[in-house]
């Protein structure tokens, strides 16, 4: 079926029950020139563009088998070629899952894939919309600027951007697929009016930065945090433009670029190779490697995240949010116990902040379930699986309580997506947090 966008006409591959496009460019190639610069619109099509394959991916080092902890990552999502697309700086593509009874009213899911802002992709192994297009919902899935790529700031930048500030440019990605969503998500049958974004780690982490932005005003309907919230803890870097473009400056002396004009005339394998030199630095010299993150640029983000969070000053619309067992914050007695750990904290804050200030409902999850097939239990990241309907792409033996799990939770997901109640189907006797009943629903 073709569908005719802002930028021309669009074919997608036709699907039992609905119909994907993969690869559409939501922005023009942010190279050469363009490199470390705000994306810029997306050219229009000669012809029907075919979308029928997925799009570049970010330069970025992918986790190897042989790392004592990413390798286990390996096994789980990265170690699949065909879900690998090649890598290149032209990389803002963006996917969607659209269901054949799409008539204008469908609600749509706008995923931002997680990496610690420095590695994943849209096309990953466990990411799918069938099961969305089966409960009426379209899903959107985008890649986006990672790494030095979308993260670094530097004087230079900041001097020659119009709001005088830089780095951010992986969220001013984001905010550009989300506009060209908002734009065109009628022609497929969605409805603009009812974007939920939602994310996990970084994309989670993403979603907090959209929400907290003035630029994503009128663009977001609601919003799920999976496994990444920061309010208080130190989960997410929140650096300053001037902490920021001084870890550039690091970038800078390291590269031996005099100016950001010999900077954007090197290959980017190179760039990607000074990145990693980059990470080692920071280790050494910060005892932290991820801080190539969004900073407090004075225009995507006013003030940071945990101050936005601290004013009440996010998006005022129905939040979701939820942990795992081994989390982002969880002790070794948290894990041993089963329990909820910080990142649980986090979100009963936001929660009760976002009760306490407009009223609004905040519903809380976590999930308890220890994948089969080897011990490590219910691990960051463990419940996208589930959340996207793919048990059946995993390598695990799967059990039939899993598919009827990944059902509850597939339900209210996309429940929460319609209504902003995540009761519906399966999903039953959830209710939203208040400062009486501060209740979590259990996923096991």
């Amino acid at each position: 079926m073709q569908i005719r966008t802002t930028e021309g006409l669009v074919e997608g591959i036709k699907c039992s029950g609905y119909t994907v496009y993969k690869g559409i460019p939501y922005a023009a190639p942010p190279t050469g020139e363009f490199r470390w610069k705000a994306p810029q619109p997306a050219k229009k099509y000669d012809g029907v563009f075919k979308a029928d394959h997925f799009g570049n991916i970010c330069w970025q080092t992918l986790p190897k088998a042989d790392q004592p902890i990413m390798g286990r990552f390996v096994k789980e999502f990265y170690g699949y070629p065909e879900y690998i697309p090649g890598m290149s700086e032209d990389c803002l593509f963006l996917n969607i899952w659209v269901p054949d009874r799409a008539d204008g009213t469908n609600p749509v899911g706008f995923y931002i894939h997680g990496g610690g802002f420095g590695g994943g992709y849209s096309s990953e192994i466990e990411f799918d919309g069938e099961e969305y297009c089966r409960r009426g919902v379209i899903l959107v899935t985008i890649n986006y600027r990672l790494n030095i790529f979308g993260f670094f700031a530097h004087p230079e930048l900041s001097k020659e951007s119009e709001w005088k500030g830089s780095g951010n440019y992986g969220i001013l990605d984001q905010i550009a697929a989300l506009k060209w969503v908002y734009r065109n998500i009628h022609a497929f049958g969605g409805d603009p009016q009812n974007i939920t974004v939602f994310g996990q780690s970084a994309g989670s982490m993403s979603t907090q930065v959209l929400v907290s932005s003035p630029l994503s005003d009128g663009l977001i309907s609601k919003a799920v945090f999976q496994s990444g919230l920061a309010c208080e803890e130190s989960f997410l870097a929140c650096p300053t433009l001037q902490e920021e473009e001084s870890y550039g400056e690091m970038f800078m002396e390291l590269s031996g670029a005099k100016t950001i004009e010999e900077l954007r005339a090197m290959p980017a394998e190179e760039i990607l190779r000074l990145n990693g030199e980059l990470g080692a630095k920071l280790w050494q010299t910060l005892g932290n490697g991820m801080v190539i993150v969004p900073c407090v640029d004075g225009y995507v983000l006013p003030e940071s995240v945990k101050d936005c969070y601290a004013n009440g000053h996010m998006r005022q619309i129905p939040y979701m949010m939820g942990t795992v067992i081994d989390d982002l914050g969880s002790s070794p007695e948290n894990i041993s116990a089963d329990e909820p750990g910080l990142t649980h904290t986090e979100n009963l804050r936001w929660s009760r902040k976002v009760h306490d200030t407009y009223g609004g409902n905040a519903w809380n999850y976590f999930f308890k379930r220890k994948l089969p097939g080897d011990d490590w239990g219910a691990f960051h990241s463990a419940e996208l699986w589930y959340t996207f309907g793919t048990l059946g792409r995993c390598w695990r033996p799967m059990e039939e309580h899993d598919y009827a799990l990944s059902c509850q939770m597939l339900d209210a997901w996309t429940s929460f997506m319609k209504t902003g109640d995540p009761n519906g189907g399966t999903c039953k006797g959830w209710r939203p947090y208040t400062d009486e009943d501060p209740y979590v629903r259990e996923f096991e």
